[in-house]
């Protein structure tokens, strides 16, 4: 008979056995594919429990932006280290001229990051040619992701069917969605004796945005020269959408600058300065851009984006954004929606880290908040966005302005659906022959259609 010490003993063996089984049963290999450990800010996934340590690792993350954007992003990467006191994380910020350039080389090499800003064109491309990792089997683990309550303009930008995109598996987070409102120097309106611009849209046409405008146009010194203009850069790509018209079709891929939707509104924003001379020309662009007139109160309505918020804390003069104004043929508003992603590499030796970090700042509340405080986006979280985003006690005012471009007429920009974006370049680059004059909108868009179609075709068919 065996004697109950013995018996004891036993029993602690196998206790021993079964912990030391369990634990290394657990999945730590970074797949994603263990509920245990999907990053969903829970006491296993954040490397934080004494039973169940991490080793340390470091993961790679490459951004672009101003200084401003270099210092949030160190604060935001501070705080998900603090979280997952296990990782590491090396942040290079490359400045947004070399950025495109400086990803293509590294994914080249077989260096490409953990974690990188995506755009419309590269994204296409790299979940196409698979360097991107399909994110949806780590979204499907982690309570950090409710769909419901992120942004379905942000999201959609960011999913891949193995054909097209904007449906299927998502393969990048957001780091934002960016609306592009009209920034307006209310101290210039107020001293000018003009009314203010509405935030709700349809309250004024682009016949008062031209009123508005001559109204602040100024020639200070009496030399014959504008040394203040009442607007800059209206986009043309808000001023065809609003007409009904757009650049392709990318549904049959057929370029559409030859419609008279198209070429009649780029003739109402070249006229801005030809024939209205209420903004600044191309040689006054080369002087100073618009955004350096605008900051310097030379220029009494501009288009901003959220991020553009911190350099216009600390301006001497009080400044709002304003909805855009509607086409009064069509009675329609528009602007472009843009957004920049979060993507993990597909070749991460540490990809449930580098997911984590992406979620981190795409979906973490924490992340979230600090985003929008330090004034680099509107929230992706739709709750935090609609609340306490717009109590904020900083400018803007009309907040919700932000919110309305979402939800009601922003539009993906023109390279979101092209893998190749020769064609748009080359349409940027012959655009000047209409801001000069030297061609009418009508006659340049139909001289230009066929070359456009050509590229279109060879990079993108």
């Amino acid at each position: 008979m065996m004697k109950k010490g013995s018996m004891k003993l036993g029993l602690v063996l196998i206790l021993c056995m079964g912990l030391l089984l369990s634990a290394c049963s657990s999945n730590n290999n970074g797949s994603g594919s263990d509920k245990g450990n999907n990053g969903s800010g829970n006491a296993v996934n954040e490397g934080n429990s004494a039973e169940t340590p991490k080793e340390n690792v470091k993961i790679s993350f490459m951004g672009h932006g101003s200084p401003q954007e270099k210092e949030i992003f160190a604060k935001l990467i501070k705080a998900y280290e603090t979280k997952y006191s296990n990782v590491k994380v090396e942040y290079t910020s490359v400045p947004p001229a070399e950025y495109n350039q400086k990803l293509s080389t590294l994914v080249a090499s077989g260096k490409t990051p953990d974690v990188f800003y995506v755009s419309g064109p590269q994204f296409y491309k790299f979940a196409e040619a698979g360097t991107i990792q399909n994110l949806q089997p780590f979204l499907e683990t982690t309570e950090l992701f409710q769909e419901g309550n992120v942004w379905k303009q942000a999201l959609d930008r960011y999913r891949y069917d193995g054909k097209l995109l904007g449906q299927g598996d998502i393969y990048g987070l957001p780091k934002d969605v960016g609306p592009w409102t009209m920034a307006y120097n209310k101290t210039m309106f107020e001293e000018a004796g003009v009314e203010l611009p509405p935030a709700e849209v349809g309250g004024w046409d682009w016949n008062d945005w031209i009123e508005a405008a001559k109204k602040l146009t100024k020639d200070e010194n009496g030399d014959g020269k504008t040394d203040i203009y009442g607007g800059a850069n209206f986009p043309l790509e808000g001023a065809v959408w609003a007409s009904g018209g757009d650049f392709i079709d990318y549904a049959t891929g057929t370029i559409k600058i030859d419609q008279p939707e198209f070429y009649n509104a780029m003739q109402w924003v070249a006229d801005l300065r030809l024939k209205h001379n209420i903004t600044p020309s191309p040689e006054d662009e080369k002087a100073m851009n618009a955004y350096s007139r605008f900051v310097a109160g030379k220029v009494g309505m501009f288009p901003m984006g959220p991020w553009d918020q911190p350099g216009f804390w600390d301006l001497p003069f009080e400044w709002d954004i304003a909805a855009w104004p509607v086409n009064p043929g069509t009675g329609q508003a528009s602007t472009w929606l843009g957004s920049m992603g979060y993507a993990v590499s597909s070749k991460s030796k540490h990809a449930q880290e580098a997911f984590n970090l992406a979620a981190y700042l795409a979906l973490d509340a924490e992340g979230q908040k600090q985003n929008y405080e330090l004034g680099q986006a509107v929230p992706n979280l739709v709750d935090m966005a609609k609340g306490e985003f717009l109590e904020m006690d900083k400018a803007p005012a009309n907040r919700q302005v932000f919110l309305d471009v979402i939800e009601k007429y922003g539009h993906p920009p023109v390279e979101f659906g092209s893998k190749d974006t020769k064609w748009i370049d080359t349409m940027w680059q012959e655009a000047g022959k209409v801001w000069d004059g030297k061609m009418t909108a009508e006659a340049w868009a139909k001289e230009l259609a066929p070359k456009l179609q050509e590229l279109y075709d060879k990079g993108n068919k």
